[in-house]
């Protein structure tokens, strides 16, 4: 699967091969190639000048995502399958999600290597300009191209769980109200937040760690937020199990989290969503 997505990525060009964090530990093949990338200015400082009128171009950085871990034995069984996976949108969305998964990796990568708090976040599938599902040869599919491609369509019309959930929780209102000083975020929003990143990126340890201190900060931003029944026994539940948080955060500095503890922090993380999700249905 290739995306294309606009402007330049603080990755350098060339192929990475990444094996997935699972206990199968399936080999893809990540290509990174800068298109129409604008030339670097000097060092030189130099006067301003008059801007243009018309926005300049863009670089576009094309990622291709090689499923190495699972070839096809003929061209035939390649077109079948590519049929079959047009076909259905459940199944383009997961490949999107497993392709993009290796680029997500290299990018948070970067960012701790490169000590950047401020380097590129996740990518998201429907942010690309552009998204291909094809197959052809190694070489071929290293180099952009395809034996045969089909352009899919990753839009509004999806119905994932995360563009469910940002329809539900309206942005766009409450991003005028924080800018126009009508309402603050709370701490426990932005930890339990990278919690969730980290957990859907396979970084169970440091989502173990963001779970703790954000659901301690809920538990106290939260209190009395809300004279509803459902919110009420919610906190009282989390109130109740904070202790598998501090469980789970203290394994994670230690090594990694057993089954179960992961199935803690997760449930633990969608309680506390919920928590917050009702909070701001409630309030409008």
């Amino acid at each position: 699967m290739r995306f294309e997505f606009a402007g330049a990525l603080p990755l350098a060009d060339g192929r990475y091969l990444a094996r997935s964090a699972d206990a199968e530990e399936r080999e893809s093949v990540l290509v990174l190639q800068r298109i129409g990338a604008p030339v670097a200015p000097g060092r030189k400082r130099r006067r301003a000048r008059e801007a243009e009128a018309e926005p300049r171009a863009l670089a576009l950085t094309r990622a291709t995502a090689i499923r190495a871990f699972a070839p096809f034995a003929t061209e035939d069984e390649a077109a079948r399958w590519l049929d079959q996976a047009c076909e259905a949108e459940d199944t383009i969305e997961v490949l999107a999600e497993e392709g993009l998964a290796p680029l997500n990796r290299a990018l948070h990568a970067q960012a701790v290597a490169a000590a950047d708090p401020s380097a590129q976040s996740a990518l998201a599938p429907e942010g690309a300009e552009r998204v291909l599902l094809g197959f052809g040869s190694g070489e071929e599919v290293a180099e952009g191209r395809f034996t045969e491609a089909r352009e899919v369509d990753l839009g509004p019309r999806r119905s994932s769980r995360r563009r469910r959930h940002e329809e539900e929780l309206r942005p766009q209102e409450r991003v005028a109200a924080v800018l126009r000083g009508r309402e603050q975020l709370d701490a426990c929003e932005t930890l339990l937040l990278r919690a969730r990143a980290d957990l859907d990126a396979g970084r169970t340890r440091e989502a173990a760690l963001q779970l703790r201190v954000g659901l301690e900060a809920l538990l106290v931003e939260l209190k009395g937020a809300l004279a509803d029944p459902g919110h009420e026994e919610d906190m009282a539940t989390l109130h109740t199990r904070r202790s598998e948080a501090g469980t789970a955060a203290n394994a994670a500095l230690e090594g990694e989290l057993s089954k179960d503890q992961l199935t803690q922090v997760e449930e633990l993380l969608q309680l506390s969503e919920r928590v917050l999700r009702r909070r701001r249905i409630l309030r409008g």
